[in-house]
């Protein structure tokens, strides 16, 4: 009898698995979403190096009687050109790669919008495309058409995600944000800061107060939703720790783009960017959080990279509005651990990559199959 149930249960496991394992795993059916961190990270690293350049710009005249400075303007600016290079072929190529997916592999596309975790990165790649036109090498151009016409492209669909993730926290039961929210949550507000942030960048501040109020509503409401959310099984395992660094990243998005919007640094911005660094320093106090997750490498590292960048980012527009020794101190510090952290995961991600493209994740967070559209 013990037997009979054994090859019963043998024969079960095989036909619901043997489609999956007829075909091993490869870069279409493995790459999902969360592979464009990269690229968020690629964009505010880009943007971090002309924020840089511009914070110790001089005149030409006084420019020219130092050579520190012609020597450290011309570093910064080789990089930020190299890294929005970089980042438009990281782009294009992960936009390439995932669209065949969606063509090929529609089931795990779906699958992974039906994922509590998979559906909030389907704003990564708006907001990496919003992010490298916002940091476009030629000033010029944000007064074109083409980048009007860019905005638009790459905010309806942020507008178009919102009605569908926002709707459903309000009418569908099994949707409700108590239900679903996880720090990746925080995801559904980038883009409309984003957007808000390159909005205002081209004079138009109507639109970016807009989409800034609408991203800032909602973040209100996520935050603290994430404060007091119940325990349950949509519980992030200690692989996605990383994504808790996301409680640092709106924060400061939020306070670079009201600084766009109302023209300085003002009260609004420095308050949030205060809430960021307090974040920040909550999360670095507990290093054992993260102790599992560093175990072996994984694409949910790069969670690391972006916030702290906008975080540096802050505190550059910090540094520049309050002129003090001790804000640009920190504005250095902040940078240095955010460029130090951004090429040591650019190692880990060139050493691994055979192994992050072709090796099959098993968590259901991680791994998106037509057997699990329920999630």
């Amino acid at each position: 009898m013990g037997d009979e149930i054994s090859e019963s249960a043998i024969k079960i496991v095989t036909e619901d698995e043997v489609e999956e394992t007829a075909t091993p795993p490869s870069i279409l059916t493995n790459l999902h979403a969360g592979y464009f961190r990269i690229s968020l990270s690629l964009g505010g690293q880009a943007i971090l190096w002309k924020t840089l350049t511009d914070h110790f710009y001089k005149p030409p005249t006084a420019a020219a009687a130092s050579l520190h400075y012609h020597i450290y303007h011309t570093l910064t600016s080789t990089t930020f050109m190299l890294l929005w290079c970089l980042t438009l072929c990281a782009l294009l190529l992960l936009s390439f790669l995932y669209a065949l997916r969606c063509f090929f592999h529609f089931s795990l596309v779906k699958a992974e919008f039906c994922n509590y975790v998979g559906i909030n990165y389907f704003f990564a790649p708006w907001v990496s495309w919003l992010l490298l036109l916002q940091s476009f090498p030629f000033a010029v151009f944000r007064t074109s058409s083409y980048y009007q016409v860019l905005w638009w492209l790459m905010a309806v669909p942020v507008v178009i995600l919102d009605l569908k993730i926002y709707g459903q926290w309000f009418t569908t039961e099994k949707r409700f944000l108590s239900m679903v929210a996880n720090p990746t949550t925080q995801m559904s507000v980038f883009g409309n800061l984003t957007g808000a942030w390159a909005a205002s960048h081209m004079g138009w501040k109507e639109s970016g107060v807009c989409m800034f109020t609408l991203g800032m509503c909602h973040y209100l409401v996520v935050f603290i939703t994430l404060y007091q959310r119940l325990s349950g099984g949509n519980r992030i395992p200690a692989t996605l720790r990383p994504v808790f660094f996301l409680f640092v990243a709106a924060p400061s998005m939020g306070s670079l783009a009201w600084s766009s919007i109302s023209g300085n640094f003002d009260m609004p911005s420095k308050m949030l960017f205060f809430l960021s660094m307090f974040l920040f320093t909550s999360l670095v106090c507990r290093p054992t959080l993260f102790k599992k997750s560093m175990r072996r490498f994984n694409i949910a590292w790069w969670a690391y990279s972006f916030p702290l960048t906008f975080l540096a980012l802050a505190s550059a527009h910090y540094a520049r509005q309050v002129k003090s020794m001790a804000a640009s101190a920190l504005m250095l510090l902040l940078s240095a651990l955010s460029i130090i952290v951004f090429v040591c995961l650019l190692l880990f991600t060139a050493l691994n990559a055979n192994s992050l493209l072709r090796r099959q994740n098993n968590h259901p967070c991680l791994h998106f199959s037509k057997h699990n559209l329920s999630l």
